[in-house]
């Protein structure tokens, strides 16, 4: 539950904390960051723009490297109740016939569990027991003096001195904007599309995806209901959902009843959320700040995903929990401060190249997928009744099967900045 809270309260309940932490931003990776702080006994501080939570949120898939997430919070089995097995996926072809379908459960269970969840129920799981959150607020300045992060913000006329500011106000991050992080790369693939909901239809664990000719359908299933998405190119969906949907069933033929209740929704929907299909990297995670101060790019912010890999939320909250649980040990130290730009440049060399290898593939199926004209829908359907998912997700697969060890990373800095020659 996140609970509207002064940012002057929020300040003054870290005042006697050993890592003083501003998390700007109240998504997916700052309140996974925000949580396992606080399982450790810090009270991070952490801001909103927005003036309440009212985002309509989408659906997530998450691939088991979050499991390691839930665990360190004690809520897996919490997390398993309120999300839906993704067991099964299956291919369409641009007039609806189903061409392939792929086991998902075998390709994953041997890594952990792989769930369909509404992004609300998420953010519900990760604040359950609470969470400060500072609504209506932006940061409109950083200054760095020696250890200190200084901040001021319009909302409000608190100004904070901490020791770690974390930006994770999403893709469009105007924090990263006054943070000396280098270039911020956009990629625009000039689609868009609006995500809605249907009541649950065939199989609870299947989700489907029809690529057409200038056109994407998908279908997702969530605890209870499936997620969709209609989209294409943003052009064409000026027109509005009801006439976009109209063009994509009469070029389909062979929908089956739960495709059609799917475009049957997002029609229905009298406010849909439009969500731009848009990603960004960003040179450095870690700002270069001169001194020993320090800020840091986490989740969106750091690097946005396209949903064609459905590993964009994950790996967010992959790179939360791994800052958080190297942040933890860091605060037994007695020389944490000194030592956090250590803790924060080993977090960036392992996190930064996993997320930038998934973000590539999700980039790789955009070219497949996001494309348009009659002889490319029948080029991709003859690759994709060859391409298994195995094959399409290799890169990820493999960042599932290799997940970093925080506590070994944590070790192994220490051990390297010992051992490295001082100039």
């Amino acid at each position: 539950m996140l609970i509207d809270t002064a940012l002057q309260t929020q300040l003054d309940a870290q005042r006697d904390d050993r890592l003083r932490v501003l998390i700007v931003g109240a998504g997916v990776a700052g309140l996974t960051l925000a949580a396992l702080l606080r399982r450790g006994g810090l009270h991070p501080a952490v801001i909103e723009r927005m003036p309440s939570m009212a985002h309509p949120g989408y659906m997530l898939a998450l691939m088991p490297i979050v499991d390691v997430v839930f665990d360190d919070l004690g809520i897996h089995e919490q997390y398993v109740a309120h999300s839906s097995p993704l067991s099964r996926y299956a291919f369409r072809s641009h007039t609806g016939k189903t061409l392939r379908s792929d086991d998902l459960g075998d390709l994953m269970s041997m890594h952990g569990d792989y769930q369909g969840i509404e992004r609300g129920e998420l953010i519900d799981l990760l604040t359950a027991d609470g969470m400060p959150v500072s609504f209506g607020t932006t940061v409109s300045s950083v200054a760095f003096d020696d250890t200190t992060s200084h901040v001021s913000f319009t909302g409000t006329d608190a100004a904070a001195s901490v020791d770690l500011v974390v930006a994770a106000d999403g893709i469009h991050s105007r924090t990263r904007d006054l943070l000396p992080v280098g270039d911020v790369a956009e990629l625009d693939t000039g689609w868009g599309g609006w995500v809605s909901w249907c009541d649950p239809i065939g199989d609870p664990a299947l989700g489907e995806e029809m690529w057409g000719d200038g056109s994407f359908l998908g279908v997702y299933p969530v605890k209870d209901r499936l997620g969709v998405f209609l989209g294409g190119p943003v052009d064409d969906t000026r027109s509005g959902q009801a006439a976009f949907a109209d063009r994509v069933r009469s070029a389909a033929p062979h929908l089956d009843d739960r495709m059609h209740a799917a475009l049957n929704s997002v029609t229905a929907d009298d406010d849909p959320y439009f969500w731009p299909l848009t990603d960004v990297r960003a040179e450095r995670w870690v700002a270069r700040t001169g001194t020993g101060a320090s800020a840091v790019l986490l989740g969106d912010a750091a690097a946005g995903f396209l949903p064609t890999a459905g590993i964009g939320a994950a790996m967010a909250m992959e790179s939360a929990w791994m800052l958080g649980r190297m942040l933890t040990p860091l605060t037994e130290r007695d020389d944490r401060l000194s030592s956090l730009p250590t803790v924060l440049a080993a977090w960036e060399r392992i996190e930064k190249p996993r997320v930038e290898s998934a973000q590539q593939n999700s980039r790789m199926l955009a070219k497949l997928m996001f494309r348009r004209g009659s002889v490319t829908a029948w080029l991709r359907e003859a690759i994709t009744r060859m391409l298994t998912v195995r094959a399409a997700l290799g890169p990820i697969i493999g960042l599932v099967a290799d997940q970093p060890d925080p506590d070994a990373v944590f070790r192994r800095a220490f051990t390297e900045s010992a051992t490295t020659p001082q100039r």
